[in-house]
């Protein structure tokens, strides 16, 4: 790699310079792990790779071209070199290979392809190893699901006993619609109940939208329109101008509809799972890259009154969260920072050698559920199993909180100082999770709710 230059990144070479000390101090000298500026375009699609330092890992980007090359030509060096009593290939063939994998890579590279889409922000709710065949385990899932989504009345309970361990792609959608509370249970109500709430949402646009530019609303809306672009700023879908309008028609209704706590940045990240599992009902693959314009005029806009209503009863669980001082958070970091007391203690001592306070980091995970924590994929499958939790967006977010932070429990106690363990708790290298690691999150935060929500005294010193 070249040098560091610190003209570029602002950071001085000498080792005596006194490290931040505070969180405000610290807080000035970096950036949000989300925010994108214009000197790490080049590196965006780039994927992310755990260092042992701060400065490694925002100075040295490694390209998905670089990293396949390096991969090939390893394999190569694997296969001239000594290796189990086979016979050793001589430098001129080792070399005419490495040429030869250079120029298939090239021709490879020069040909025409779609956007790539860095694996932190592929929707598919599958591992990144890619999408298996439905074993039959999985198909025998599908259908108990339709079989409870046909009858005239779906038991919910049954439905969400089923949905904790993850809801099928095919028939999440009508899942969450009646998870939310959204749909009735009754089967020959569903219809006239979207027809009639589609209507009310599309009368609130043009009751209220057009106040966008008035004096009282206009800051509001200021807000929403500069936070819109930097929501999941990686995925090309959300940077569609159409896209954009949705969210922002969505969250100024909201804001306008509940003034106890108007618009607060956070919210916009919580459209987002609802959108894309309600577009997934027509497209088949590659979300991420759809065109939303191709959609009739009448699907675009049953999906943006849906995610509306949807979005909706999820924050109706969870407003205090942002109403004004957001009170409902300060109690949830407080909870958390008990909870991780009494059940690794010696995370919550390091924390304090270290001088980090819980609501730090931990805010952010309590603001956007995690979702600036983990994949787009990650966070669907996370909130099936919220929507079939009892208070799983209030209460049980607390617990996978927990388990999520002790996960990384080897990796704390190993960071020594505040910047970098502030660094890694704002990175946390969850790039590569899928389906399974989520499973072990909700088992290990199902099993934290096991042992101390029906004994709070138990976290309480």
């Amino acid at each position: 790699h070249p040098p560091l230059d610190p003209r570029r990144h602002r950071l001085s070479l000498n080792t005596k310079s006194k490290k931040p000390s505070t969180f405000h101090e610290f807080a000035r000298s970096t950036n949000d792990a989300w925010d994108i500026d214009d000197e790490e375009d080049d590196g965006m699609f780039s994927l992310k790779q755990p260092s042992s330092s701060p400065v490694q890992s925002r100075s040295m980007p490694h390209t998905q071209e670089s990293i396949s090359t390096n991969l090939v030509l390893d394999r190569l060096d694997d296969e001239s070199g000594p290796a189990n009593g086979r016979v050793i290939k001589s430098c001129s063939d080792a070399q005419l290979n490495v040429n030869a994998a250079r120029s298939t890579l090239q021709k490879q590279h020069s040909l025409p392809v779609r956007p790539v889409i860095p694996l932190v922000a592929r929707i598919s709710d599958q591992n990144a190893s890619g999408a298996p065949p439905m074993t039959v385990r999985e198909k025998t899932r599908l259908d108990k699901f339709k079989q409870l989504l046909a009858s005239p009345n779906t038991d919910l309970e049954e439905l969400r006993k089923h949905s904790w361990s993850g809801i099928p792609r095919e028939v999440r959608p009508v899942t969450w619609r009646l998870l939310s509370g959204y749909l009735p249970a009754n089967r020959e109500r569903r219809d006239l109940v979207l027809q009639r709430k589609r209507e009310e949402y599309f009368g609130f646009i043009e009751q209220y939208y057009n106040s966008r530019t008035d004096e009282n609303h206009r800051d509001t809306y200021r807000q929403i329109h500069i936070d819109i672009p930097r929501t999941n700023p990686l995925i090309p879908l959300f940077q569609q101008p159409l896209v954009q309008e949705v969210f922002e028609r969505i969250l100024f209704i909201w804001a306008i509809r509940h003034p106890a706590s108007g618009y607060v940045q956070g919210i916009n990240d919580l459209v987002t799972p609802f959108f894309v599992v309600f577009l997934s009902e027509f497209v088949e693959e590659d979300v991420e890259n759809f065109e939303m314009a191709s959609l009739p005029l009448d699907t675009q806009r049953n999906i943006e009154a849906d995610s509306f209503w949807c979005m909706s009863k999820l924050l109706d669980g969870i407003q205090d969260n942002y109403t004004f001082a957001q009170p409902g958070i300060q109690i949830k970091v407080k909870a958390l920072e008990e909870l991780v007391s009494r059940i690794d203690e010696d995370v919550h001592v390091h924390f304090q050698k270290c001088e980090v306070e819980y609501l730090q980091f931990a805010f952010r995970w309590m603001n956007n559920l995690l979702m600036r924590e983990l994949p787009l994929r990650c966070t669907i499958r996370l909130w099936d199993t919220y929507q079939a939790e009892s208070e799983g967006f209030s209460h049980f977010h607390l617990y996978v909180c927990a388990a999520f932070l002790i996960k990384w429990r080897k990796e704390i106690l190993s960071m020594l100082d505040f910047q970098s363990l502030l660094m890694l708790l704002q990175n946390l290298p969850t790039i590569h999770w899928g389906n399974e690691e989520v499973g072990l999150l909700l088992a290990e935060a199902y099993r934290l709710k096991y042992m101390f929500a029906d004994a709070p005294s138990h976290y309480k010193r």
